[in-house]
């Protein structure tokens, strides 16, 4: 009988453990959205500020040029230059990425790196001028938690750091297996936002058409 008492106890022990370190983990994810959600919203501040700027400035005739005359923008006459950045927080940034559905926007980081991730949605491939940007971030409520709930012709912008907008609307959204890592990039599409779904089994992956 003591034996059992005593297997029961330790039962008991690590049942509580368990319990402990689940509640840990929950609680840990929760802190880490609530932390990179507050670090978007301080870069997207600072970014929307900067693009207005470029935007304004972008649109300043040269001198001597008459009030009809236009140039076209750098990126259409060389679209595969490298996208611009602006550093904030230590970090280069392309541009914001906006979804109104969702009520999304986000600031979109250089170049992705599974630390870069736990900050910000990041590009993974491919430039806004040339039609193929893919862009991942984690599935927090804060950043892609949400994108599996789009449908197919809502409306979302990406603007670069100079304040140029992208205009897109969603074409379809396809869920795929977690090492089809190909297959997240595609020429078919001009845009492409993909995560994880909870637990990482699969990946949502939102394929986007650019409408102007």
């Amino acid at each position: 009988m003591k034996t059992k008492g005593k297997a029961g106890t330790i039962l008991i022990i690590v049942g509580l453990l368990l319990f402990a370190a689940a509640l840990f983990l929950t609680g840990y994810n929760l802190y880490d959205e609530r932390r990179a959600g507050a670090v978007a919203n301080r870069v997207l501040n600072v970014l929307q500020q900067q693009t207005s700027a470029g935007s304004s400035n972008d649109m300043q005739l040269p001198e001597n040029s008459l009030p009809d005359q236009t140039e076209l923008p750098d990126y259409i006459l060389n679209p595969d230059m490298e996208m611009p950045t602006e550093e904030v927080e230590g970090n280069d940034y392309i541009g914001v990425l906006e979804i109104p559905s969702l009520e999304i926007s986000l600031p979109v980081m250089s170049e992705w790196s599974y630390p870069k991730l736990k900050t910000s949605p990041c590009r993974y491939s491919g430039s806004a001028y040339t039609g193929n940007l893919a862009i991942a971030a984690h599935n927090y409520r804060t950043h892609f938690g949400s994108i599996k709930n789009l449908a197919a012709g809502a409306q979302l912008t990406f603007t670069d750091v100079k304040g140029r907008c992208f205009y897109y609307e969603v074409d379809a959204v396809e869920v795929l297996e977690p090492t089809a890592i190909q297959d997240m990039i595609s020429e078919e599409w001009d845009l492409t936002l993909f995560t994880c779904t909870p637990g990482g089994r699969a990946r949502v992956a939102v394929r986007c058409l650019k409408t102007s």
